[in-house]
């Protein structure tokens, strides 16, 4: 069954405006010292074997049981810069403010430390505010934080519009629903293993929907001015 959404007519007006402000983003030159960054995250199930399974032996496959054992969950954390061809991806049990304010700490001083101003697109979850950086540490150090970001919303029910949707896809397909991840440990180690793998083969993403094409392509979500 196809999914559809629909946005109520008094916010096609903010939605075009997130929508477009995010396009303008995707279609600038890339600039090393103004990287533009997507960031998302995305909860996983981590599930253990029940039973051990049996070995794959010459003209048998690999026997697994069905049945699991559910250990929890953990958010995975997916941080790619397109033009840049590079990604971060962590996994933490949980995604708090406080978790988030870590991430975006680790983001500035370790990959971008250089970087004038970190272009910033992610949806407007409660917890991706300037606010969560002040929570968690001192002012002087939120402010310092806070100072190399622009941030780019992604408006509701746009999610699409953000690039790390498309890195969490490829993770899920290639690493993720092969097999059961049983614990925290395991899905970092997993998830770093593959960020590495995908960063040293120079993987990025060719955005190809612009302005010009939403204002056709997606002309019905624009607000009707009357005269």
């Amino acid at each position: 069954m196809k999914r559809c959404w629909t946005i109520p007519a008094k916010q096609n007006g903010d939605f075009v405006a997130a929508m477009e402000d995010v396009l303008n983003l995707y279609a600038q030159p890339y600039d090393s010292s103004r990287p533009v960054l997507c960031m998302d995250e995305k909860p996983l199930q981590l599930l253990s074997y029940k039973r051990k399974s049996i070995p794959m032996e010459r003209g048998k496959p690999l026997r697994e049981d069905s049945e699991y054992i559910r250990n929890g969950t953990c958010s995975i954390f997916m941080f790619n810069e397109p033009l840049g061809k590079y990604r971060y991806v962590d996994a933490k049990e949980q995604r708090t403010k406080a978790d988030w304010a870590h991430q975006i700490k680790r983001l500035v001083d370790e990959d971008y430390p250089e970087a004038e101003v970190i272009r910033l697109v992610m949806d407007n979850l409660n917890t991706h505010k300037i606010g969560s950086l002040y929570n968690t540490f001192p002012p002087e150090e939120a402010f310092r934080i806070a100072s190399k970001l622009e941030i780019h919303y992604t408006p509701k029910h746009g999610s699409w519009l953000n690039m790390a949707e498309c890195e969490l896809a490829a993770l899920t397909a290639q690493c993720i629903e092969t097999r059961r991840l049983p614990d925290l440990a395991t899905v970092c180690r997993e998830v770093s293993a593959w960020g590495k793998d995908r960063n040293s083969n120079q993987k990025g993403t060719d955005w190809q929907f612009k302005t010009s094409d939403a204002r056709v392509k997606l002309k019905r979500l624009y607000p009707v001015i009357k005269e």
